[in-house]
């Protein structure tokens, strides 16, 4: 948005130097009470511990590793936490916690050397053994894994993907230990792999990489992105489950302020080309440069999915998380149409019909991702009645309608969309209009908004849009049995009017009784 005020500030806390040891164990301490207490609790009984005759080498230890530890210096407060537990063996371990959290440990996932502790509500750690990971095949289930307490810090920490998730801190003292410059690399605002071979064996980390880019705003290190791009290429991704491709990608879109960040390092790793070509489409498409100033119609859609994301933040929408969902993924593709039927008409860039253009590529991309089905409808819908209102409402300022055919219009819209709301629409509407980039559209109401929501609370749109204005039970009244006669009725009466020749219950009754006579 080259000239205007960006809206969008870095979520991460600037900084103008290194990362202070005092610092960081402040932010350590402040965390949830709970967790560090039994952090602690733990850590205090395992430091107790002589040295375990088959590790000689390793003093008994328990270190919070993974995102906690990667979220206490970014300052976030997560709510579990990760610790993980040297010179200990399993059996050992699970005698411990047994006893200072009866009847609160879970095992189930023992044979990969982690067991869960459960504090009540919703609050629980993970507790490990380090282990080694060998890859033995394709997918998340070809490795073999096998726990190992005699590992070193260091090279436990190698194991994980990125610097940043491979700190880990001493809940004891509050001490950072940072093998492979993770805290440098946060500073420097940075994703940089730990372990070049072993960040090959498990190919989701591509994708994590892409969601971490995105919702912690960093730049990939250019040896990480040159490795990435080769996996790419090489075809690891199609290993992949759906299932796993679809946790990451709904990551990105729900949990990034700035999801663009995200799916333009996809662009760059080549993942669109090879694997999203209905996005990898939009990529270069002309727009008209009076209406898009911003350029082409990928630069247009990562503006608009940033807007979305900002539009599911604001208290005012109270969007459930399912209907985040809907908002994020209709922005997505909410013109993936548009490289089906652009074409340069009379000097101007049109894209004519691209909303029911968008339909067929909007089913393949969120079928390839494998969404849950309602959030598929949903993406579905906003892609083809995106424009809808906004034309009705222009058609109506233009004295092209009166307010009641308004009213009518939105009423058919909103039973179209039944049973996603109309504020889901909406929303995508408004990131629609201030991703254009256009001056003005970066603050202040969006002009559809305001005017919709005033017919549908005068109208009393939304509060059955699906529910017809005479019933069965009006006919039954009137002599009629059940059966098609009824059902042909009550259709007949809605066609009406969605037409707009009626318009209220009295004049439904009256033509019903109308059809009732007329099959005598």
């Amino acid at each position: 948005m080259e000239n205007q005020e960006n809206p969008f500030k870095n979520t991460l806390p600037e900084r103008t130097g290194p990362y202070k040891t005092a610092e960081l164990r402040e932010r350590l301490f402040a965390q949830d009470e709970r967790l560090i207490d039994a952090a602690n609790k733990l850590a205090m009984t395992i430091r107790a511990l002589p040295r375990d005759p088959d590790y000689p080498d390793i003093e008994p230890r328990a270190l919070v590793v993974g995102g906690f530890a990667r979220d206490t210096v970014l300052g976030k407060h997560p709510k579990d936490i990760d610790l993980e537990i040297y010179g200990v063996s399993p059996d050992r371990l699970e005698s411990i916690l047994n006893q200072l959290f009866p009847e609160r440990v879970n095992t189930v996932g023992r044979a990969f050397g982690i067991l869960k502790v459960s504090l009540g509500d919703g609050v629980e750690f993970d507790v490990s053994i380090p282990r080694r990971e060998s890859k033995t095949g394709s997918g998340h289930t070809g490795f073999a894994v096998s726990g190992d307490p005699g590992m070193k810090v260091e090279e436990a920490a190698e194991r994980r993907d990125f610097t940043m998730n491979s700190i880990c801190a001493d809940p004891l003292t509050g001490e950072f230990i940072d093998p492979f410059n993770g805290l440098q690399d946060i500073h420097d605002r940075v994703l940089r792999v730990t372990n070049a071979e072993r960040f090959q064996d498990d190919p989701l980390r591509v994708y994590r990489a892409v969601q971490f880019a995105a919702r912690m705003e960093l730049t990939v290190e250019d040896k990480s992105l040159e490795l990435m791009r080769e996996m790419v290429e090489r075809g690891d991704m199609e290993e992949l489950s759906k299932e796993r491709v679809l946790e990451e990608i709904k990551k990105l879109l729900l949990k990034a302020e700035k999801p663009s960040i995200g799916l333009e390092l996809m662009r760059e790793l080549g993942l669109l080309g090879k694997y999203f070509p209905e996005l990898d489409a939009l990529v270069g498409l002309p727009q008209d440069k009076e209406w898009h100033p911003e350029g082409d119609a990928w630069k247009h859609t990562l503006q608009v999915v940033d807007w979305a994301a900002k539009i599911i933040r604001d208290p005012r929408y109270a969007f459930s998380a399912d209907e985040k969902f809907s908002v994020m993924l209709g922005a997505l593709c909410h013109d993936l149409g548009k490289p089906a039927v652009t074409k340069e008409i009379d000097g101007r860039i049109r894209s004519i019909g691209h909303e029911e253009a968008g339909l067929e590529p909007t089913k393949a991309l969120c079928e390839r991702w494998g969404f849950p089905h309602d959030i598929q409808r949903s993406a579905e819908l906003i892609t083809t009645q995106h424009m809808k209102p906004s034309s009705f409402i222009r058609a109506f300022e233009n004295g092209e309608m009166e307010e009641s055919g308004l009213a009518n219009a939105l009423r058919k819209l909103l039973k179209k969309l039944h049973p996603m709301g109309w504020k889901e629409l909406l929303a995508v509407c408004e990131a629609d209009w201030r991703g254009s980039a256009l001056p003005g559209t970066e603050r202040g109401a969006h002009p559809t908004t305001e005017k919709f929501a005033e017919i549908v609370e005068k109208y009393k749109l939304d509060a059955e849009p699906t529910k017809p204005l005479v019933q069965g039970r009006d006919l039954i009244d009137l002599g009629i049995k059940q059966g098609k006669a009824i059902g042909n009725i009550v259709r007949r009466i809605e066609d009406m009017r969605d037409a707009g020749e009626i318009t209220t219950r009295e004049q439904a009754l009256e033509k019903m009784r109308e059809l009732v006579a007329g099959l005598g």
